[in-house]
């Protein structure tokens, strides 16, 4: 193994991996393989037992702060039919310019390119011990239940005293190309369960029945143009979705005796679980009470305001790839909201049209520019000046 890793093929290796979720499949072994030569000390730490235990993986260069992290996931969601794949989901190919497989995009690229940025930047500046930390988080349950991953993690960082000073997760955010758009935050989610009861009875004898149908559109009317807010400056508008509406009656001529819906809402900082949670009960409770609700938030809004970490990281956007990048909040959840509870962390990969689809794949040479940007951001972020 050379000293300075080859992101392109570290990425086809990591593809190779059938890291499913929650299985890292070898790929957290794979980058200890990388990280240990080049001087880190690494920990893997796991949660869970049987199917549910997660790999986890803490590694680290130095002692000293500040300590800049980089965050990713292995894991990867299923592939579905494999028929519909033209190439082998888990075999990592590169043709026509491009890398293919399942995780090429979200995130397994992300992740070999921080780790030959990291390569390439400590062969030149072996003396990093003198004036700082890198350390890299690494979950196998990112795009699961996100229990046992990376939110177990922090708070095993948080026990051990561990001081990290920033994070830069390697989610593809860029939409059209690389170092068009950062993530600066991330919206909250928040799902609810509903179950409304009523009278079954014979559809033709409607005043000896009570259809809870009529009672949960009424509920779920509102949602469809409840008025949560205009946004802010850093977010969108929060938005509802009703997700299910299920009744489990094959028969016409019978009036259900329960009806359930679920719903999702992604909210913004004006708003918190509990005041979605009060104005959501004072609506049901102006319908009926003949109601079941349950509710639960994985997902909290968050906002990164430290502007050496975002300026650092636009800096070298702008030296490698010659963009202004957007600062974004859109999208859906990512690890980087475990992340936040211990310090200042903001996302930035590879273009994202891609992942979770059929055929997934990204450009070789974006996975270059990456690399290159990310081993920019290192040199600037310790005042290191670089060599061309």
């Amino acid at each position: 193994m050379s000293d300075i890793i080859n992101p392109v093929e570290l990425t086809s290796e990591l593809i190779r991996c059938e890291s499913i979720t929650p299985k890292s499949d070898g790929s957290i072994d794979l980058i200890i393989s990388y990280l240990e030569p080049l001087g880190f000390t690494c920990t893997k730490i796991d949660f869970g037992e049987g199917n549910e235990k997660v790999e986890n993986l803490y590694a680290k260069f130095g002692n000293l702060e500040p300590n800049i992290c980089f965050g990713g996931h292995v894991d990867v969601v299923p592939t579905g039919d494999i028929e519909n794949w033209s190439i082998n989901p888990f075999g990592g190919d590169i043709k026509e310019g491009k890398i293919w497989g399942r995780g090429a995009a979200d995130m397994k690229s992300g992740i070999a390119s921080f780790i030959a940025a990291v390569s390439e930047f400590l062969k030149i500046n072996k003396d990093l011990n003198n004036y700082g930390s890198i350390s890299l988080i690494i979950t196998s349950d990112e795009e699961g239940k996100a229990i046992n991953g990376t939110k177990k993690v922090v708070d095993w960082l948080i026990n051990k005293g561990e001081s990290i000073s920033g994070c830069i997760v390697g989610e593809p955010t860029n939409v059209n190309e690389v170092g068009d758009t950062v993530k600066i935050g991330r919206r909250g989610s928040y799902t609810g369960s509903i179950i409304v009861r009523g009278i079954q009875g014979h559809v033709g004898y409607p005043h000896l029945a009570e259809n809870p149908i009529n009672s949960l559109l009424k509920m779920l009317e509102p949602l469809l143009e409840v008025y949560l807010d205009d946004g802010t400056k850093e977010f969108q508008p929060s938005s509802v979705m009703i997700t299910s509406i299920d009744v489990n009656n094959d028969a016409s001529n019978v009036i259900p005796g329960e009806v359930k819906a679920k719903f999702n809402i992604r909210f913004n900082t004006l708003h918190s679980i509990d005041s979605l949670t009060v104005m959501l009960k004072k609506q049901f409770d102006a319908i009926t009470t003949k109601y079941e609700f349950e509710y639960f938030c994985n997902a909290e809004p968050f906002l990164t305001s430290d502007e050496l970490l975002k300026s650092t990281l636009q800096k070298a956007i702008q030296e490698v790839v010659k963009l202004n990048p957007q600062n974004s909040t859109s999208g859906g959840t990512s690890d980087a909201r475990f992340i936040t509870k211990i310090c200042p962390v903001i996302e930035f990969g590879l273009v994202g049209k891609t992942m979770h689809k059929v055929d997934e794949n990204v450009e070789v040479n974006d996975i270059l520019k990456l690399t290159n940007i990310y081993n920019t951001f290192l040199y600037n972020y310790f005042g290191v000046k670089k060599i061309d």
